[in-house]
């Protein structure tokens, strides 16, 4: 009877911790960071290459597309990859710190491949 009262102690116990754990994971979310919206990629892989002049007040990509942007003699390549789908957000957090552009809003729509 002992070692029942144990085995529904120790049960209980390793319930609580993985429950404890799963509010965890769940609680952490969208923070706005870079790694929100994709990663820094390679500059040869990009699908597409956008240019940012002084006329250029917003961008648009699709979720999944690798664009390559450029500015002021600098270049830098980024895949888009966010959670939700379509998210919009100012290019100045993917970017670099030596990228100069004015502010450009980056507008992430769905993947077209999965669009229902």
């Amino acid at each position: 009877m002992l070692n029942l009262k144990r085995a529904a102690i120790v049960l209980a116990i390793t319930g609580f911790a993985a429950a404890t754990q799963i509010s965890g994971a769940q609680a952490a979310g969208w923070a706005g960071a870079a790694a929100d919206y994709g990663t820094s990629v390679t500059t040869g892989a990009a699908d597409r290459v956008i240019n940012i002049t002084a006329d250029t007040t917003f961008v648009s990509v699709s979720n999944g597309e690798t664009v390559q942007f450029k500015a002021g003699g600098k270049m830098f390549t980024w895949h888009f990859d966010t959670f939700p789908e379509e998210v919009r957000f100012d290019l100045s957090k993917i970017a670099p710190a030596d990228f100069t552009a004015m502010p450009v809003r980056v507008y992430v729509a769905s993947n077209p491949l999965y669009r229902g």
